[in-house]
């Protein structure tokens, strides 16, 4: 293929980031807009908690599958689908809870809306490394990948504090199911936008001139792409404990709905050493990256054990932002360079339903276990988790040297 000089701005085009952005919110509404609208108005923590972790579920069963279809028959078809069928089941679920329906039918469709939800984060990764590879010189492809998944892990960070911050107003200056309602709208406008921009159809036509067959199935499942799916299961593990323990910790103090204000002190911090990776020196090897980061995680994460006052909690999250931030552009990075031929999706979409399964259970395990034991229990979890990304770490230095070694 003759490459000529370009740049990904001039490729994908400047609006497709700004719509790429505002599609990929209602995702990072889901779980939290659910929690609200069955506590508010079914007045059960167990059955909210339990409908969250229906959504997650949904996401991890289909999730990878809507990947694999976005491979097979083109993202354009199958996200204009999700955006309507996603869109349906987030009204369907509203009025599921505002009636008399049974529990069950309520959990049933938290499960849909997991099952339907369209991944603009890793589709949009999958679009973008898929453009570089296809029509960037070689030289400098690798530092422009990386500053694309920077700059995508920034949006996410960024999504993924407003996105509780804008159900929270929403719930409270209009209604509990009004975040569900403007959520549907979204997904209808904006990610079909998303599914009929110019860049999807771009990046059918490359692949369909590429000519090769995809990668067997087997490859998703290689120890190289697995240990991702685990260590950014972790990230997901630390979000959801990590918010929920906080809200636990703010009110005991009486103030539970500065917790959000709270968080934004780790995802603010997160988003902006998440966009200076690019700028990392190449010698310091994407290996390593993940274990310094995810170190630095882990030792915020301790401090967890002494915060006795809002002060020393921001401190510690502060912290804990340095690392979270860097570790998740690392792991997608990482991700982007294993995915099998023709399996790139499929592979972001993995590791985009590794973190919304992560944050759903660590929500739902750690809201019970405030619930039952107390905010100092809750408050170990986020350590947990943490410890999850950096062993994953370990073991995925010691999988590529092993590989070295071999080769």
């Amino acid at each position: 293929m003759t490459q000529t000089r370009t740049s990904l701005l001039r490729e994908a085009g400047l609006p497709y980031f700004f719509i790429a952005f505002i599609a990929r919110l209602p995702f990072a509404m889901m779980v939290v807009g659910v929690l609200t609208l069955v506590v508010a108005e079914r007045g059960s923590l167990s059955l909210g908690g339990l409908t969250s972790a229906a959504v997650g579920l949904g996401t991890a069963c289909f999730g990878p599958l809507l990947g694999a279809a976005a491979d097979r028959f083109s993202q354009r078809i199958v996200l204009s689908l999700l955006a309507l069928a996603n869109g349906t089941m987030l009204v369907i679920f509203t009025l599921a809870v505002h009636s008399a329906s049974a529990d069950a039918l309520v959990l049933l469709a938290g499960f849909g809306i997991g099952a339907t939800a369209p991944q603009v984060a890793p589709l949009s990764r999958s679009r973008l490394v898929t453009i570089i590879n296809d029509r960037m010189p070689e030289l400098g492809r690798s530092r422009t990948i990386s500053g694309t998944m920077a700059y995508e892990s920034a949006a996410d960070e960024m999504v993924f504090v407003f996105g509780p911050f804008l159900v929270g107003v929403l719930a409270a200056g209009i209604a509990p199911g009004a975040p569900l309602i403007v959520a549907a709208a979204l997904t209808i406008v904006f990610v079909g936008a998303f599914a009929l921009h110019p860049s999807a159809r771009a990046v059918s036509q490359e692949r369909d001139a590429d000519g090769r067959a995809p990668s067997s199935v087997a490859e998703l499942f290689r120890p190289s792409v697995l240990i991702v799916v685990i260590g950014i299961l972790g990230v997901g593990l630390f979000f959801g404990t990590m918010l929920t323990s906080l809200t636990a910790f703010m009110a005991d103090r009486g103030a539970p709905e500065e917790a959000g204000l709270l968080y934004g002190v780790m995802g603010v911090g997160s988003a902006v050493l998440a966009l200076g990776v690019a700028w990392l020196p190449a010698r310091f090897a994407i290996s390593a990256r993940w274990i310094v980061f995810s170190a630095i995680l882990l030792g915020g994460s301790c401090l967890l054990l002494s915060v006795d006052s809002p002060g020393m909690m921001m401190v510690a999250l502060a912290i804990m932002g340095v690392g979270i931030g860097p570790t998740l552009v690392t792991q997608y990075s990482l991700g982007a360079a294993r995915s099998p031929r023709g399996r790139s999706a499929t592979v972001m979409t993995m590791l985009g339903s590794a973190v919304i399964v992560g944050q759903s259970i660590g929500s739902a395990v750690t809201g019970e276990i405030g619930e039952r034991i107390g905010t100092d229990a809750a408050l170990i979890l986020p350590i947990a988790a943490a410890l999850v990304v950096f062993l994953a770490g370990l073991a995925n230095g010691i999988l590529g040297r092993r590989r070295r070694m071999t080769r």
